[in-house]
């Protein structure tokens, strides 16, 4: 896999680029978590996208309940800064479970996966 682009290499110009906290993974906050990392910016944001979609296939399934799994994935999505992930799962684990919400979460949770493997090409 090819080295990312950091929050710090990002252009000022780049398509598809909003201020941070608007993109599905705020860049500046992982950079921060990071400390500038670049290869750690990588495996991190890999294992999340990783955990996420393992997330929508526990939920589909219904093995485990669905505010466990949301739980546990609103925690690695406030870590990585994919807060749109953690805010929806947080109404999960709030218990509002209905097809609607689950609805938003697989939508977000594709939508961070898609801006992850754009960055890790």
């Amino acid at each position: 896999m090819s080295a990312a682009v950091s929050a710090h290499q990002m252009p000022d110009n780049a398509t598809d680029v909003g201020p941070s906290a608007t993109r599905p993974v705020d860049l500046v906050h992982l950079a921060r978590q990071t400390m500038g990392d670049k290869d750690l910016e990588v495996e991190i944001l890999s294992l999340f996208a990783r955990q996420a979609r393992a997330a929508l296939t526990e939920m589909g399934e219904g093995r485990i309940p669905a505010a466990t799994v949301a739980h546990r994935i609103r925690g690695a999505a406030n870590a990585v800064g994919a807060f749109k992930v953690a805010a929806v799962a947080g109404e999960i684990e709030a218990g509002q479970d209905d097809a609607a919400t689950f609805s938003r979460f697989g939508a977000a949770v594709i939508e961070a996966e898609n801006f992850i493997n754009k960055l890790c090409r």
